[in-house]
């Protein structure tokens, strides 16, 4: 039976989190005028936070959200706090393949480009639930989305020199094991943590496959991932324990979104890196490269759930 594959672990820390001569930060980020990016889930948290430094870099954001009123005051927040780049608002919810399908139709209308992708939205330990089109509500919104998103904006992405996709994990996905007797708990007692772990260990298995792909296909693409360690947002709301700890441990949402800003914009970032927090464990701290559990670079359980995720969602993503 499927499950948790056992205690978190905190796995290995490469580097001290100074990349380069000293520790990144927002400052280090380079010019993104004439960028275009996507950043889901930006109307709060990490995605505002995320979306909020690539503007004031220069770059033409997409705040994708669910609801428009709280885009339209994230754009707002972004433009007091110095935002360069225009701002664009437009619904997406990526737990409805159909709102995917409409989101990425306005994109390929609205743009000729698309230099990033940041796959950033995502929903944590909710009760037992649903996505509109029946998928367990995490691996439906974390995964499937997401799959669902890059493959409908991959013509926009292979049309721009050195595109990036990034992925936003968890260090959660250590604990994570993909059932694929039974991808949406239908069999099991539901477990929200564990489902919510296979969700995060799915996201990192999906971008080290696309980083494969893009490299056979001869694309100039980066496939990234990252994880923003013990971040102060709302995402946590329906952990109890961790809402206790939260404003005691947890890093600001500015810091927290250092290492999703570094895997998006940095020219240090690798094909198929993924990034975290330097100190605590992969708590807090600094951008550095991490070491990603042995099942997120397990090859044959990627290429299965690449399949599986084109069967479910009804699309094929870079096909070999």
């Amino acid at each position: 039976m499927c499950g948790f594959r056992g205690r978190l672990g905190w796995g290995r820390v490469r580097g001290s989190g100074v990349l380069g001569r000293r520790r990144w930060t927002a400052v280090d980020m380079p010019g993104l005028g004439g960028k275009v990016a996507v950043v889901t889930g930006a109307s709060s948290g990490l995605g505002l936070e995320t979306a909020l430094q690539l503007a004031r870099r220069g770059a033409l954001v997409v705040v994708a959200c669910r609801d428009l009123r709280r885009g339209a005051a994230a754009a707002e927040a972004i433009g007091a706090a110095g935002g360069r780049g225009d701002v664009d608002v437009a619904r997406l919810d990526l737990g409805d393949l159909d709102s995917v399908r409409e989101f990425s139709d306005w994109c390929s209308g609205r743009f000729e480009r698309l230099d990033l992708l940041v796959n950033n939205a995502g929903v944590m330990v909710p009760p037992a639930s649903s996505t509109a089109d029946g998928f367990e509500l995490q691996f439906g919104t974390n995964h499937l989305g997401h799959f669902a998103l890059t493959a409908r904006l991959m013509g926009l992405l292979r049309a721009t020199a050195d595109s990036r996709v990034v992925t936003v994990s968890s260090h959660a996905h250590r604990m994570g094991e993909v059932c694929f007797d039974d991808l949406q708990w239908e069999s099991r007692p539901y477990r929200a943590a564990a489902a919510y772990a296979q969700s995060k260990l799915a996201n990192l298995l999906f971008c080290f496959e696309l980083q494969r792909r893009i490299d056979d296909a001869g694309i100039e693409m980066l496939s990234v991932a990252s994880h923003p360690g013990f971040t102060r947002t709302g995402i946590l709301r329906h952990s109890r324990v961790l809402k206790v700890w939260n404003p005691l441990f947890a890093m600001p949402v500015p810091q927290g979104a250092l290492t999703t800003l570094f895997a998006a914009t940095s020219p240090d970032a690798e094909p198929g890196g993924y990034y975290g927090p330097n100190r605590w464990g992969q708590l807090r701290g600094h951008p550095t490269r991490v070491k990603p559990s042995a099942a997120a670079k397990n090859r044959e359980t990627a290429t299965r759930l690449w399949q599986v995720s084109e069967e479910l969602v009804g699309l094929q993503c870079l096909p070999q």
